[in-house]
């Protein structure tokens, strides 16, 4: 097969790219941390169904006035026709304040609703980051047990170094654009995990049928054979993101603001999936994998 780009020689340029939005996602969440939504951070978010299209600036306005002023961030409008207000106060309001909401909101929207309040206290909170944070861990521990079963343990260290770097990746999105951070991001996150390891499984499955048919006996030789493989599995892995990208881009531009996050999360993780699959764990692979190959050749030297 004629390989007209060698990705596993040139596997320093990747994993430079990747580290350097790494790094700089963590540097933004070392400095502001994520923006958290009420999931994870005590507070209330109220979602007030207005029936007429608004803006945030006239959303601020009667709040200010209603005495129950919060920053503009956050407050969004939402809806196919902008007429939905969902507002997320940093403290959990009392009885009197959602009182205030309910009885003021009308004098200014006439048409509106009653306002629903979703109200989270700081113990449950807690208690929802830490399992948010479990949930994604024991995923990747099980996903690195069957790999290293299936195949062999550096196969499931490179698979889970492309899973984390994708996890990464999307947080640092997040992070740099401070996006909200909720459950739906968690379902995000697990669902990318899901999808990367599949796509990345695929191309370790071509390495180690090709190590069969003709087993390298030097470290140019994997090298060769790895960038081979990655090149047989191309189309498969161009394809497959394409057509979920497709459907991702539909619901993010299509499926309203409740999704939107969640979609974005897709979008960036799937793209993260597909490039650490081939890009990072297969190259990832080699190196420890070549080490064999390298002792061999200088204990044959010596």
């Amino acid at each position: 097969m004629n390989v007209k780009f060698d990705i596993v020689r040139r596997r320093a340029w990747f994993f430079t790219l990747s580290s350097l939005i790494t790094v700089a996602g963590l540097i933004v969440f070392l400095v502001s941390g994520f923006n958290l939504g009420t999931d994870f951070k005590a507070g209330s978010q109220v979602q007030i169904q207005l029936n007429e299209k608004v803006h945030t600036a006239k959303v601020d306005e009667w709040l200010s006035d209603a005495g129950l002023p919060v920053a503009s961030s956050n407050v969004t409008v939402a809806g196919l026709n902008g007429e939905t207000a969902i507002i997320r106060f940093p403290e959990v309001l009392t009885n009197q304040q959602i009182n205030t909401l309910t009885n003021d909101v009308t004098k200014v929207f006439p048409n509106a609703l009653q306002p629903q309040v979703n109200t989270v206290d700081p113990f449950v909170a807690n208690q929802t980051s830490r399992k948010a944070v479990w949930a994604v861990l024991l995923a990747s521990l099980f996903i690195v047990i069957y790999v290293a079963i299936r195949f062999e343990y550096r196969f499931a260290l490179a698979g889970i170094v492309a899973l984390l770097h994708d996890a990464f990746i999307v947080m640092s999105v997040f992070a740099l654009f401070r996006v909200e951070v909720n459950l739906t991001f968690v379902a995000a996150v697990l669902t990318i995990v899901g999808y990367s390891i599949n796509d990345t499984i695929v191309i370790f499955d071509r390495i180690r049928e090709n190590m069969k048919l003709t087993p390298p006996k030097s470290y140019e030789e994997l090298q060769g054979l790895v960038n081979q493989s990655l090149w047989q599995t191309m189309t498969r892995s161009i394809n497959t993101v394409t057509t979920v990208l497709i459907a991702a881009l539909m619901l993010f531009f299509f499926g309203g603001q409740s999704i939107h996050d969640f979609t974005l999360a897709l979008i960036v993780g799937l793209i993260s999936g597909a490039y650490s699959s081939i890009f990072i764990a297969a190259p990832l692979w080699v190196v420890w994998r070549g080490r064999s190959y390298i002792r061999k050749t200088q204990v044959e030297s010596a």
